[in-house]
């Protein structure tokens, strides 16, 4: 009987706080909308959010991917796992002037963990973790949106109510559809803002449990305010934006648990009215937990600070061009207007874009430009909107507004260049947690239209449609993002004035062997940009390539003339004026390129190819060398080593130089070919024949390997066996210079044998 009357009383409490629930305006009462239970809505939000990036499983390592997986040492077993958390995203040295400053060592050690089970660089398994978390975070949005839109209420056995279930459901689809997200998801470099992103919402869902105990704040967990802050500084451990949940966490506090009237707060507190007293500030305790907040955020940023060990990173004017600007009128304005233009991606995310840097976007220099009309409707709509969150006398309208613009702009300030200057001037990622706040005030005027319109289910199909376009959309973007080639076309309909978009398409092009084609693009990207020294460095080398020597030469002393520690550029000049002959101003090139790069290895490389030229023989062996200690895999220095102490006649030398190689790079069979002609001139004709067969299993195609072990067996006496290599040789090259010669000296030989023996 006891058992029964506590039952019912339980049950009872759990009836009153739903009668407490419906005081309030519920958001679902007019909205023309489906309802399903928790899980199976949670299971219809991670199946749509699958299907729209599901199609870039397989997709290849794209633009950023090189840089920050596959050059990436940190990723490797050899580097010490410790090394992550002095390095930067990209792997360099935190405290290197030349570091990117972006710490995220949670997210590169992700890497780490998917290149070992993958065995190696196979791009799969890293896209599919990243739709993996996708859905994650897609699900979790379903009990962050009910919070944000229908409150924190709890049972009297502590479960979570969940109060606006429809449109709670809404909002994450439209979070989980957004095409703006793709970045993040197809490109691998995105699971930096996805992991920031789970980390972000446990860190608010972690806050939520503290009041379990009570809702109105008097009794809260501490265990789980503290949480909230671990799980704030692992969000940003993973991207730097993760900070932020801190302070919206106080402002939830503030508004939902505390209930704050914000605008009657203000007034109290320039009038110093004494009633602030009893304002429930002190008495619920949130002075308490928002000092617990800032200490927690406090702390974080001053380690991370000490971990970077200097300033800020160090960005160019093609870059940022605002932040570049001389007026301060002029970064203003342009900083209001990429505000407006992420806005805009926001509410119309066609136009998209894998950089949006170098010209992409021109200056507004001039108030007479007709894209202030832009800056102008942003601050319309946010000022009616903040005008609203302040001013309502709609409790609920003034809660869900100001959480709604509290998720749109406090996570995107480190975006901003309010604080600091950033790298680039749009970049699609960093929406990926603003866009929580953008879903938040869509659903809510969703719910404000639906409350006045006659016809529901026509608004509701329109939503249905919106949803749908952006699934396709989702659909479309994320095979772009499959292969280079397919990204950085797309990019050239919405940016064409974007140098680097040009620059990205011809490298693709080089790379694939059309050089002509890649010409194009990259006069392209000098034309929009005649600073653009990487372009023009490319477009020299493949000029280059094409004995087009004097342009060549032009474009590249241009490039180290804009950039003077352009070391790559320095050292392509070098090739350049070698080809023509002027070997004193080749030398100094090279030698200037490796004062702005000390290790650099192909430049030692390429200076001990000018001193062979001009038989300077031990000024190139001590070159080649320096190549090899920097890059023990040189396989060319190796080669070229050899074979000048063999044409010099020390083949003691090059014998000791070839094992050393051979050592080093095993399964080279460039080597094992050079150290065979060394042995086989030394008389070690069995050891050498074992190296010239093995060169040819490894590269059965090269005529001269089978040319020169001809040559072997020869010397050897084995003329049947040097016959038969000489043949093939001449079969795959009838060309080949000496082959010919040597076969027909052979063939003579076996006639002069065959006469004699009979």
């Amino acid at each position: 009987q006891i058992c029964s009357q506590h039952n019912a009383e339980a049950l009872n409490l759990e009836q009153t706080f739903h009668r407490m629930a419906q005081t309030e305006p519920n958001l679902d009462h007019d909205v023309s909308w489906f309802f399903l239970p928790s899980y199976w809505a949670k299971m219809l939000v991670a199946l749509i959010s699958f299907i729209c990036f599901a199609n870039s499983y397989d997709g290849d390592f794209v633009f950023d991917d090189s840089e920050a997986i596959i050059n990436n040492k940190d990723l490797r077993a050899e580097t010490p796992l410790g090394d992550l958390w002095h390095h930067d995203f990209w792997g360099s040295k935190l405290s290197s002037n030349t570091s990117h400053k972006s710490y995220r060592p949670l997210t590169v050690l992700t890497f780490r963990i998917n290149y070992l089970f993958a065995g190696g660089f196979y791009p799969v398994g890293f896209h599919v973790i990243n739709i993996i978390l996708h859905c994650t975070i897609s699900v979790l949005m379903v009990d962050v949106f009910s919070i944000l839109l229908g409150g924190l209420q709890f049972s009297s056995k502590g479960r979570r109510l969940n109060l606006a279930p429809k449109t709670s459901l809404l909002a994450a689809l439209l979070f989980a559809v957004h095409p703006v997200h793709t970045e993040c998801v197809a490109g691998i470099v995105g699971r930096a803002d996805l992991l920031c992103a789970l980390f972000f919402l446990l860190s608010f869902l972690g806050y939520c449990k503290a009041f379990r105990e009570n809702k109105e704040g008097h009794n809260f967990s501490i265990f789980w305010v503290l949480v909230s802050v671990i799980l704030g500084a692992v969000a940003m451990l993973c991207k730097e934006q993760g900070i932020t949940i801190l302070g919206l966490n106080a402002v939830f506090d503030a508004l939902v648990i505390n209930k704050l009237n914000v605008l009657e707060l203000i007034q109290k507190l320039l009038h110093k009215d004494k009633s602030l007293e009893n304002s429930g500030l002190l008495r619920k305790g949130l002075l308490f937990r928002i000092t617990l907040l800032m200490s927690g955020g406090a702390s974080i940023l001053y380690i991370r600070w000490r971990i970077m060990g200097t300033g800020p990173p160090a960005f160019t004017e093609v870059d940022n061009p605002a932040s570049f600007a001389d007026s301060l009128l002029v970064r203003a304005i342009n900083y209001n207007y990429y505000y407006s233009l992420n806005a805009w991606l926001l509410l119309c995310p066609w136009w998209l874009c894998f950089d949006w840097s170098m010209g992409c976007i021109p200056l507004i220099k001039s108030v007479s430009d007709w894209r202030i009309i832009a800056l102008a409707a942003l601050w319309f709509c946010l000022i009616g909107l903040i005008c609203q969150a302040l001013c309502s006398e709609d409790s609920h309208k003034r809660r869900i507004l100001t959480l709604g613009l509290g998720f749109l702009i406090i996570p995107f300030l480190p975006a901003s260049n309010l604080f600091f200057r950033v790298g680039f001037v749009i970049a699609e990622r960093v929406i990926y947690l603003p866009s929580i706040g953008y879903c938040i005030l869509f659903t809510y005027g969703f719910s404000l239209l639906s409350k006045q319109a006659k016809k529901k289910k026509i608004l509701a199909a329109a939503v249905l449609g919106i949803l749908l376009i952006n699934v396709m959309r989702c659909a479309l973007r994320s095979s772009q993002w499959r292969s280079e080639e397919q990204l950085f076309r797309s990019a050239l309909s919405v940016c064409p004035l974007n140098a680097k978009v040009h620059y990205n398409v011809g490298k693709n092009l080089a790379d694939k062997g059309n050089q002509s084609a890649a010409i194009k693009y990259y006069r392209e990207a000098v034309r929009l940009n005649p600073k653009y020294v990487h372009a023009m460095n490319n477009l020299g080398n493949i000029l280059k390539e094409r004995n087009e020597l004097q342009e060549a030469e032009e474009l590249l002393s241009l490039a180290v003339q804009i950039q003077p520690d352009f070391a790559a550029a320095w050292m392509n000049l070098g090739i350049v004026q070698n080809s023509l002959r002027r070997f004193e101003e080749a030398e100094q090139s090279y030698w200037t390129a490796i004062k702005h790069r000390k290790k650099y290895p192909d430049c030692y490389y390429n200076l001990g190819r000018l001193y062979a030229d001009l038989n300077r023989h031990i000024d190139a062996l001590n070159a080649w060398r320096n190549a090899t200690v920097l890059k023990p895999e040189h396989s060319l220095a190796w080669n070229n080593m050899i074979i000048l102490l063999d044409n010099t006649g020390n083949l003691a030398q090059a014998e000791a130089v070839g094992r050393e190689a051979l050592e080093l790079i095993p399964n080279d069979h460039s080597l094992m070919f050079s150290l065979a002609n060394v042995l086989g001139k030394s008389q070690k004709y069995k050891e050498s024949e074992a190296l010239f067969l093995k060169a040819i299993k490894a590269n059965p195609n090269a005529a001269s390997y089978h040319g020169n072990l001809a040559v072997l067996y020869h010397r050897w006496g084995n003329l049947d066996l040097a016959k038969k290599h000489y043949e093939v040789s001449l079969k795959l090259d009838p060309l080949a210079p000496g082959t010919k010669e040597n076969y027909n000296l052979l063939r003579r030989k076996l006639e002069q044998l065959q006469k004699t023996g009979g």
